[in-house]
């Protein structure tokens, strides 16, 4: 009989190359937010897939980019610090024939690292199979990878080849949470997350990276199973303020409308959601306000 195996995977990369996609498609639930839009996750988030011979605790990063504020400086600090504390690291890269400066700085500093490092080439629905064989002698030649697995985390395509590549370089060990467990996120967290995904795909360029989300109230009534959630919305501007309002207040009731879905089904119940906008100046430099917003304050 197979000896069972667990270990801990950090998914890491520059912004935008499917980190999130990945992760919420290998444990089959929606735990990272997802958007079009660069440097979507901001914490360092754990999703566990459990199956009948392993257990794999995947740690979703925030992409690798030049910081430009202490919000900035949080993120890319949270993905350095995961490279020496997990068994493996999945690199995630687009299909590039050419490697930019950011990645053979990210592929630098893996050559440093003791875990096991995969690259993983995703998007491959999305060029031709001579692309994507260039893409891997290109990075075949820049670093020697464990594992080399070109992947489409958006179609699902070569998921079970890695699966069964991080199965072969776990080691020995025990079920660090119970099976059922898909993430050690706090729920209110999550709803955070997720209506901070609505506004990402809603508002304009601008704004996203400016907004925080506080979950003010979250309660069960006392007489059905409604939860009422009171959040507001965190941002930098005045400008900002009206556009995530928006006319008659359409913007921010179609936020709330768009999220309502996906915490109904994460908590299991209807809710009820209201939503506020605050104007918060400089919040992403404040030490105090990010740790209020819930960003680790050892990693600050």
């Amino acid at each position: 009989m197979e000896e069972f195996r667990s270990g801990f995977i950090s998914i890491i990369g520059r912004a935008n190359v499917g980190k999130s996609t990945l992760m919420n498609r290998l444990v089959g639930e929606k735990i990272a937010i997802m958007s079009n839009k660069p440097q979507t996750t901001r914490h360092k988030i754990q999703s566990i897939l459990t199956t009948q011979k392993f257990q794999a605790i995947f740690i979703d990063t925030p992409g690798i980019h030049t910081p430009k504020t202490k919000l900035g400086n949080y993120m890319v600090k949270a993905t350095n610090t995961t490279l020496n504390e997990v068994d493996i690291v999945l690199y995630l890269v687009e299909p590039d024939t050419r490697i930019g400066k950011l990645d053979a700085e990210i592929i630098e500093r893996l050559k440093t690292v003791t875990s096991t490092v995969f690259l993983c080439i995703n998007k491959i629905d999305s060029v031709s199979k001579e692309q994507v064989a260039e893409s891997i002698n290109c990075y075949k030649d820049a670093m020697d990878f464990a594992e080399i697995v070109p992947i489409s985390a958006f179609e699902g395509a070569n998921l079970n080849e890695l699966l069964n590549c991080i199965y072969e370089n776990l080691p020995q060990g025990p079920k660090f949470f119970p099976e059922d467990m898909i993430t050690d996120q706090p729920e209110r967290q999550l709803v955070a997350e997720l209506i901070r995904e609505k506004a990402l795909h809603l508002l304009d360029q601008e704004i996203p990276h400016g907004i925080a989300i506080e979950i003010n109230t979250m309660k069960q009534r006392e007489d059905s199973e409604m939860v009422d959630i009171e959040a507001t919305i965190i941002c930098e501007r005045e400008s900002h303020k009206r556009i995530i309002i928006g006319k008659n207040g359409e913007m921010i009731k179609k936020i709330g409308t768009n999220a309502r879905h996906d915490i109904e089904r994460l908590l299991g119940s209807k809710i009820f959601l209201n939503l506020w906008v605050k104007i918060k100046k400089n919040w992403r430099d404040s030490d105090s306000m990010l740790k209020n917003y819930g960003y680790n304050k050892q990693e600050l």
